[in-house]
C-alpha cells in the first residue's frame, strides 16, 4: 500500500501557522508528502525545507489573488497538491496548515486504509475533529463547529476540492466514504491574539469584497477572544508535534464554561444533542456507506 500526503501553505510565518507539525504529523503515514507553498512574504519555503525529511515535495505555487468569492483560491491550492501526488498511490491523506494528526491515532488510519484499500466503493475516510479555540486548553462546543469530514481519499484524480477547500467532491457529488475512530486536532483558532487578528482581516479577503471587511472586521491590533458561544475543558494530552509550540504559549486565555452564550433555538439543539448523543440537522459534506 501506497500513501501520498498533500496540502499547501503560504505565510506560514507572517500567520503563525503550525505548518511544520502538520506535516510532521502525517510523515509517519506517508510515503510523500507534497507541500504546495504559495509565493509567500516570509520565510514559508525555508521552513517547509527545513523539515527533516526526504519524504517531502515542494511545488512552487502563486495565489491568485483575484478570487474573492467562497474562498474558492483554497479548492485551488488544494488542488494543485493533489494533482502533483504519485500516480502509484492508493490513498491519499489531506492535511491543512493548521491541523494536526495525533501519533495515537496513525495506526487506526493506517488499518483503515489497508482494510478498504480495494474496496472501489470506499473514495474516503472520515475523521472526527477537536477545534483548540483562545489557548491549547479549551474546546469549541457548539454547533457552529463541525464534527468530522473528509481527510483521507482515493488518489484518483476525478476527485476534486470543494468550495473552499473544507471537503471533497467526485463527478459532481459527495464521496461515499467510511468513519475511522481517529481525530484531528484544529488549531486555526490559537495563535497569539496579533496573529490572530492579522489572519482575520487577511482571510477574510477570500471570501468578502473591501466593503464588508470594513463592516465586519475590527481595525484592533489583537483579536478578541471572549467573544465565542460556548467552550469546553481539554482533558487530554496535544500531539507530541505540538508539545514545544504549547511551551511557547506566550498570551493569557481564560473562558467560564458554564456560560453558554446561545440563542432559544440553538440552546435547545444543544440540549438535545446532550441527551441523544447524535447532533440533528447537522449538513453533512459526504455520504457515509
Amino acid at each position: 500500500m501506497k500513501v501520498s500526503g498533500f496540502t499547501f501553505i503560504r505565510n506560514a510565518q507572517k500567520f503563525d501557522y503550525p505548518i511544520v507539525e502538520a506535516i510532521s504529523s502525517i510523515l509517519p503515514l506517508c510515503d510523500e508528502v507534497v507541500v504546495c507553498v504559495g509565493s509567500s512574504d516570509d520565510d514559508t519555503r525555508k521552513m517547509v525545507e527545513a523539515i527533516p525529511s526526504e519524504k517531502i515535495k515542494i511545488v512552487d505555487s502563486v495565489w491568485d489573488d483575484t478570487l474573492r468569492e467562497g474562498g474558492h483560491v483554497l479548492a485551488q491550492e488544494t488542488d494543485k497538491a493533489f494533482a502533483a501526488v504519485a500516480p502509484d498511490a492508493d490513498w491519499a491523506f489531506y492535511i491543512q496548515g493548521d491541523e494536526v494528526l495525533h501519533e495515537k491515532d496513525i495506526p487506526a488510519v493506517r488499518q483503515a486504509m489497508e482494510r478498504y484499500k480495494d474496496d472501489q466503493r470506499v473514495e474516503g475516510l472520515l475523521l472526527k475533529y477537536l477545534h483548540f479555540y483562545g489557548s491549547y486548553d479549551y474546546l469549541g462546543n457548539s454547533r457552529s463547529w463541525y464534527q468530522h469530514e473528509i481527510r483521507v481519499v482515493r488518489a484518483r484524480k476525478p476527485i476534486y476540492s470543494y468550495r473552499d477547500a473544507q471537503g471533497f467532491r467526485i463527478d459532481g457529488r459527495k464521496l461515499r466514504v467510511k468513519k475511522v475512530d481517529a481525530f484531528i486536532y484544529h488549531y486555526g483558532w490559537v495563535k497569539p491574539p496579533k496573529f490572530q487578528q492579522a489572519k482575520a482581516a487577511k482571510f477574510h479577503r477570500m471570501w468578502h469584497d473591501d466593503a464588508w471587511i470594513a463592516q465586519h472586521v475590527a481595525d484592533v491590533e489583537e483579536f478578541d477572544y471572549s467573544k465565542i458561544d460556548a467552550l469546553k475543558l481539554f482533558e487530554g494530552a496535544h500531539p507530541r508535534v505540538m508539545q514545544e509550540r504549547i511551551a511557547r504559549m506566550s498570551w493569557t486565555f481564560t473562558f467560564d464554561v458554564t456560560k453558554k452564550r446561545f440563542s432559544f433555538k440553538d440552546r435547545c439543539l444543544h440540549r438535545l444533542e446532550r441527551l441523544t448523543g447524535r447532533r440533528w440537522f447537522e449538513y453533512k459534506n459526504y455520504h457515509v456507506i
